[in-house]
């Protein structure tokens, strides 16, 4: 038997895959490369670059929303060309008129050209699209000529132009207002008021009076308001809010009692409540949100936590707070307030775990890790554990570098602890980012009168937070313990009991107790610490004033 023979190649070395011939598509001409590109580069905030990669896809993509995207990008970063490319494109896509009217409207302002963006935005406001004029709005409220803005405003947003709808109206007098043009604001704004006599026009009109002085007629176009429309929630709070500015928060009260009521008439009700610290509103308040339904208490959750702390019901107050769903827009505020009152009935390490929780959960949102960060610094200041407190605020600063106010607490934090030095180096740094800053003019004051350095500067910062708040019981103490590192006895003494009699704080009376020591009325210095012990057991001052006076 003759053994098999192999067959034969008919080319040699060919293998099967080299018979495969896969087609490359360069970069440029495919389009979810280009997409992603252009989504890439928004993610980096690199507009030029986003706004090149989606033309490309313009180019390649028969989708509307593509050269949609693309338009939008053009205009950002104001390349002409770019934009009107795209423009042609999205037209050829089927874009509605209104679109292409108002990005050719946008084109016409940004290049400088008024009478395009005329023509343009007369043909936006003619298609009498439902979004039409909101859009017009837009257009102009984002222009970067509020001179040019304005006199197409008054061109094109006339009376006999504008449609049958207030909101219209009221929306053009108040980009009059916002772009200067406050005659063409008046006019518009008493138009809509004599042809629709609404609440929300004769709101607007007791603005425009409150703007203009006219506190009175302010009220009164404000009551006809709510007259017109006593439904309209909005319309209270916004005359409640005037009626606050006029040192009437009875009459803000009882207006916010009336009527319906929601998330934020209660709050504002909360508000004005806690103000007065007026404790039967604030029972009365409580009560009527614990009788409603039990979706309304779940929705006002919250509120229901905070006048429960007011009321001293903490346990009442941590179980409105864990009754927050995680949805409601207040969910953070309501963990914050869970960690301080479990830090004020004394559980620390359940409220740093609430704080440490925050910290993760949100560690992708600046705004509320900072929050985050400097509230476990707050707690440890209440703590007096002062170093854990600089450490905690050490942390919120890496979040947003110089922030004033963590600088300012950390500042607070470094004195406590006898870190001298560095508590100065935060409280110029706070002065260098917000000259002339009160609160750290007086700290740095203080802190240097405190530890007996550069008192000359010290007194100079102080006059100046003195001259800002004149009377300010935070302040007079600074000065009257920078007159007793001074040896102005006298002065110290005066300007110390009169900030002790217009606030009973802890470190006025500890700081008046030693200037009493001093000129040797011991007894009266005595009495005054076992007062200060009484209203302020932690107070940091006290134990080492104490052992100085009565070793």
């Amino acid at each position: 038997m003759q053994p098999t023979e192999a067959p034969k190649a008919t080319r040699t070395g060919v293998q099967p895959l080299d018979r495969l011939n896969v087609a490359i598509v360069p970069p440029e001409r495919d389009l979810q490369a280009q997409l992603m590109a252009g989504d890439f580069a928004l993610a980096a905030s690199d507009l030029k670059a986003a706004s090149d990669a989606y033309g490309r896809a313009t180019v390649l993509s028969d989708d509307p929303k593509v050269a949609a995207r693309a338009t939008e990008l053009a205009l950002a970063v104001h390349d002409q060309a770019a934009a009107a490319t795209a423009v042609a494109r999205w037209a050829a896509l089927g874009a509605r008129p209104v679109e292409l009217a108002s990005a050719r409207a946008r084109m016409a302002l940004d290049r400088g050209d008024t009478a395009e963006a005329q023509r343009q935005l007369e043909a936006l406001v003619a298609t009498g699209d439902p979004d039409a004029w909101r859009e017009f709005g837009r257009i102009l409220a984002s222009g970067r000529d509020s001179a040019q803005a304005g006199l197409l405003l008054e061109r094109i947003a006339t009376p006999q132009r504008l449609p049958n709808d207030s909101s219209a109206w009221l929306a053009m007098s108040e980009l009059g207002e916002n772009l200067g043009r406050h005659d063409y604001a008046k006019t518009i704004g008493d138009a809509a008021l004599a042809r629709f006599h609404n609440g929300t026009t004769y709101a607007w009109a007791g603005q425009r009076a409150f703007q203009a002085g006219d506190k009175a007629g302010a009220r009164k176009l404000f009551a006809r308001a709510v007259e017109r429309d006593p439904k309209n929630a909005r319309l209270r709070m916004a005359y409640a809010a005037l009626l606050v500015q006029l040192d009437d928060r009875a009459a803000a009260t009882k207006l916010l009692s009336t009527g319906a009521q929601n998330t934020d008439t209660y709050a504002m009700r909360l508000s004005l409540a806690a103000h007065s610290d007026d404790k039967p509103a604030i029972r009365r308040l409580y009560d009527e949100i614990r009788r409603r339904p039990d979706d309304v208490q779940t929705e006002n959750a919250f509120t229901l936590g905070q006048l429960a702390e007011l009321l001293g019901k903490q346990e009442d107050a941590l179980d409105w707070y864990a009754a927050v769903g995680d949805d409601d827009p207040r969910i953070f505020d309501a963990s914050v307030r869970s960690a301080v009152v479990l830090h004020l009935q004394g559980k620390d390490n359940d409220a740093h775990e609430i704080v440490a929780e925050l910290q993760t959960t949100y560690a992708d949102r600046p705004e509320q890790l900072l929050k985050a960060f400097a509230l476990d610094g707050e707690l440890y200041m209440d703590a007096r554990q002062f170093d854990a407190a600089a450490a905690a605020y050490d942390k919120a600063l890496r979040v947003k570098a110089d922030d004033p106010d963590v600088l300012y607490s950390r500042g607070l934090a470094y004195a406590e602890a006898g870190r001298v030095d560095a508590a100065v180096a935060d409280f110029r740094k706070v002065l260098e980012l917000k000259p002339g800053d009160i609160e750290a003019s007086n700290a740095l004051g203080y802190t240097l009168a405190d530890n007996d350095r550069d008192l000359t500067e010290a007194q100079s910062l102080i006059q100046a937070a003195r001259a800002a708040r004149p009377d300010d019981p935070s302040v007079a103490d600074s000065w009257g313990w920078l007159k007793f590192r001074q040896g102005q006895l006298d002065q110290a003494e005066s300007t110390l009991r009169s900030a002790w009699a217009q606030r009973k704080d802890g470190d006025i009376g500890v700081h008046l107790a030693e200037v009493l020591w001093t000129r040797g009325r011991h007894d009266e210095a005595r009495k005054l610490l076992n007062e200060v012990r009484r209203i302020d057991p932690k107070n940091a001052a006290l134990e080492k004033t104490e052992r100085k006076l009565q070793p």
